[in-house]
């Protein structure tokens, strides 16, 4: 039951993620994404290879302590915005953002569960953790300045054009560096002080 329910949270936050990122390029301009019909939450055309299948299962199968995935990321066309170095980085914050925010809805659920004690089932209580632990880490992960993650386009957005453009060039070996990451165990470091932050709030909300 556990795993099931870790599933679901990590579909729909990475739908969410995705989502969050077509939406805001909409209101700033670009319709690609809404014209391509991925301003849903229908999970089908969210789905990726890498990231919606091959790295969950992955991350099961070698026992890790977190379950991480993703959606085929939206298409963006900077070009349709009016300031496209700016905008890029409000884009690419919306999808950490929108997770950041499904975490604290979930803390706010359990708050308001806690009025009708009765509520505050095992099963929610399991929904909840599971939903705070993915939100966070994911929105975390894609802070990460490793391209394509969205925190690479945020640097980008800071750096001088030129420098801009070498980092951008790195995007071919982005999920090479993602995996290596990954089968080495250094994931875990970074992520531990994230986990230990996740037990604070869980001890202080639940």
């Amino acid at each position: 039951m556990g795993i099931v329910i870790q599933i679901i949270v990590l579909i729909l936050a990475v739908i969410v993620h995705e989502v969050s990122h077509g939406y805001v390029a909409y209101k700033l301009g670009d319709p690609t994404a809404k014209t391509m019909g991925r301003l849903t939450l229908n999970p089908l055309p969210h789905i990726d290879p890498f990231w919606s299948i091959i790295l969950p299962v992955g991350l099961i199968l070698t026992h890790s302590p977190f379950i991480l995935g993703g959606a085929k990321p939206v298409p963006v066309d900077w070009r349709y915005f009016k300031n496209p170095r700016r905008d890029m980085m409000f884009v690419s914050l919306a999808g950490p953002g929108s997770n950041i925010l499904l975490a604290i809805v979930g803390l706010l659920i359990w708050k308001l569960a806690g009025l009708v004690p009765a509520l505050q089932s095992p099963g929610l209580q399991a929904f909840i953790e599971a939903n705070l632990i993915i939100n966070v880490v994911l929105a975390a992960f894609n802070l990460i300045p490793v391209p394509p993650l969205d925190g690479s386009k945020v640097i980008m957005g800071l750096l001088p054009e030129s420098m801009a453009y070498k980092y951008a060039r790195l995007e071919p070996m982005g999920m090479i560096i993602v995996i290596i990451l990954l089968v080495t165990g250094i994931f875990n470091m970074i992520f531990q002080p994230i986990f230990e932050f996740i037990m604070f709030l869980m001890k202080v909300f639940m």
